[in-house]
């Protein structure tokens, strides 16, 4: 049954964040999900010195607040300072990462938190962290944390669905039509953040990042529309969580990096021989020549 739970949690996880990663892609701020995962760091730190409790709502407030807040500060430096966006996303995250370290370290004999421990989970420990109401086991945490919040960013992209869609493809022709392309652009960041933040205390930030990237991007080699690429990256996210599990056991390994690791596999795999971009498709797909010469 444990199994079961850590290769339901994996899926969520990937199904998460892999339906935000394909906007995320498309928009080309992959590094995003890496930003955020460290720029919560001085949320939790504040939250936990309000609430001396680190199993508090108030933490997940505070990552989420600065999950926010280092979307918004990357907008600001990208649109108003003109940088580019790798440059954006690499100063914000650093700034506020750098922050939670300094609190970190000044309020060590207040602040029973550990900057690895919140950046890195162990999916494995799932299981073990269960609701228990009135004598009753409703199973483990984390997965009913993952799985409403799976269903909430689900309802709210079938719903924005036809604006992200534009202001994704083509945001000048979008802003033409009176779409509101800085409305669009927060709603998918705010969604981004929450996923990151119930995410990552579960598997850790690495698979996070590695779900928001890898199956959307391996998805967007093999499709030519947004609905394809949807699919496949839901298909992929699902083949890395299972295979990933089984694997590590087989090989007694990190079930999260082994999760990420076929992750990695399917994206080789992919970009050596799809149709479309693939570095081995001259000698895999020959052109079908006529057996009649012309005159």
């Amino acid at each position: 049954m444990d199994a079961l739970y850590i290769i339901l949690t994996g899926t969520l996880v990937a199904w998460l964040c892999g339906i935000l990663g394909v906007f995320i892609v498309l928009r080309k701020l992959s590094m995003l999900g890496d930003a955020i995962s460290h720029a919560v760091l001085p949320g939790i730190v504040i939250a936990y010195l309000i609430s001396g409790d680190r199993s508090s709502p108030l933490l997940f407030i505070g990552a989420a607040l600065f999950g926010v807040a280092v979307t918004v500060l990357i907008e600001l430096l990208n649109k108003k300072a003109s940088m580019q966006s790798d440059a954006s996303v690499g100063t914000s995250f650093t700034l506020f990462f750098s922050v939670g370290i300094v609190l970190v370290s000044l309020l060590a004999s207040r602040v029973d938190i550990d900057a690895d421990c919140v950046l890195h989970g162990e999916i494995g420990l799932v299981p073990f962290d269960r609701i228990n109401r009135g004598g009753v086991d409703f199973g483990p945490r984390q997965l009913w944390v993952i799985g409403i919040s799976f269903l909430v960013v689900g309802l709210v992209l079938l719903w924005a669905y036809k604006g992200l869609y534009l202001t994704s493809f083509n945001s000048e022709f979008a802003a033409s039509l009176g779409v509101g392309i800085t409305s669009w652009h927060y709603l998918l960041m705010s969604s981004v953040s929450l996923a990151t933040v119930v995410s990552f205390e579960a598997v850790g930030a690495i698979l996070v990042v590695g779900f928001l990237v890898i199956p959307p991007a391996s998805a967007w080699l093999w499709s030519r529309r947004l609905n394809e690429m949807i699919i496949l990256t839901l298909i992929m996210g699902f083949i890395s969580a299972v295979a990933g599990y089984f694997l590590a056991v087989l090989l007694d390994s990190s079930i999260a990096a082994t999760m990420c690791v076929v992750a990695l596999i399917q994206f080789i795999i992919s970009f050596l021989v799809n149709p479309r971009h693939g570095v081995l498709k001259k000698w895999i797909y020959k052109p079908q020549y006529s057996p009649h010469k012309p005159m």
